[in-house]
């Protein structure tokens, strides 16, 4: 099959590309220089002319929390067009098959229940992110009106639950959770710093999954495409506390010094589930525990970007 995957140089494609089963099927990788998804005219010209059987949408413009609140207008912008233009110029150039990724920002704030995916647009975004959030919610939306209007065009929605992984960023303002905690844990390590604040109390549950597990979600997804609802969570189905990803790190890393809070920070949403049942009623379930999965990213932390 052949496949036109946008974002193949973030940590999503990344993967999904070092997943064994992808040497199956011919990807088309273009870079942000060769295929800018904010042109819609040369998007357009892109697709009639290379016809990809599938799209898989996994380019964003991505970031923590710091990032999300720093530019709400680039968050909600980018991503906006980014994905309007992709979803309309598949359809414009008769491409028959579509599997976007949003993103579980999509979900009401403050639901302490499992998110299932008929919540979406049932209560208040979380306002931290919630240009990013607007995004991916019309994407999703479009591609559900596409296929309802004509059905002959397949467009449907993945929604992840938070990711980490190989090549996460780890930068001190792009970096999400995981990554973010890595990268301060390992400076403490290295200074023998006896104290790491974390924001907030801690409390705070969160759902990350492993970004190989994504991708072995997304190929399960192009070979058995049909089987699809027409929007689905991956996640876990389970979530761990910040104070706990913070343990499960300084396990990892060795670091034997304690954690105080900073309670003037924000800290989000109190939690972000999300529901898995049509996942397992579709027959998928991650396999990477939460700490092979930080010792593979601590490992690729130390090997890529410490040299």
């Amino acid at each position: 099959m052949k496949i036109l995957l946008t974002g193949a140089a973030g940590m999503v494609g990344k993967n999904l590309l070092e997943h064994p089963a992808a040497r199956s099927h011919a990807f088309l990788t273009p870079r942000q220089d060769e295929l800018d998804l904010r042109d819609y005219p040369a998007l357009l010209a892109y697709l009639k002319t290379n016809l990809p059987d599938l799209v898989i949408h996994a380019a964003g413009k991505v970031g923590g929390i710091q990032a999300n609140m720093a530019d709400p207008v680039g968050f909600l912008l980018e991503n906006l067009d980014m994905g309007r233009n992709l979803v309309w110029g598949a359809r414009n150039a008769g491409i028959p098959r579509l599997l976007n990724l949003g993103s579980s920002c999509m979900y009401p704030r403050n639901i302490s229940e499992p998110l299932r995916e008929e919540m979406v647009l049932k209560g208040e975004l979380e306002p931290t992110n919630e240009g990013y959030a607007l995004a991916k919610v019309t994407t999703a939306r479009l591609c559900e009106y596409i296929t309802r209007a004509e059905p002959k065009f397949q467009y449907k929605t993945f929604i992840p639950c938070n990711l980490y992984g190989r090549h996460d960023k780890f930068d001190a303002f792009a970096a999400h959770l995981i990554p973010a905690v890595i990268r301060k844990v390992d400076e403490a390590v290295r200074t023998d710093a006896e104290v790491i604040t974390i924001w907030g109390d801690g409390t705070a549950r969160r759902e990350f999954m492993y970004a190989g597990d994504m991708a072995d979600a997304l190929i399960q997804g192009v070979e058995r495409f049909d089987a699809l609802p027409e929007t689905m969570n991956v996640g876990l189905g389970t979530d761990w506390s910040v104070n706990e990803y913070y343990e499960a790190v300084a396990d990892v890393m060795g670091y034997r010094g304690r954690f105080d809070h900073d309670l003037t920070k924000p800290v989000g949403m109190a939690r972000k589930l999300v529901s898995t049942e049509r996942l397992e009623a579709w027959g998928w379930r991650a396999g990477t525990s939460l700490r092979d999965g930080v010792q593979k990213t601590v490992d690729f932390f130390k090997k890529e970007w410490q040299g």
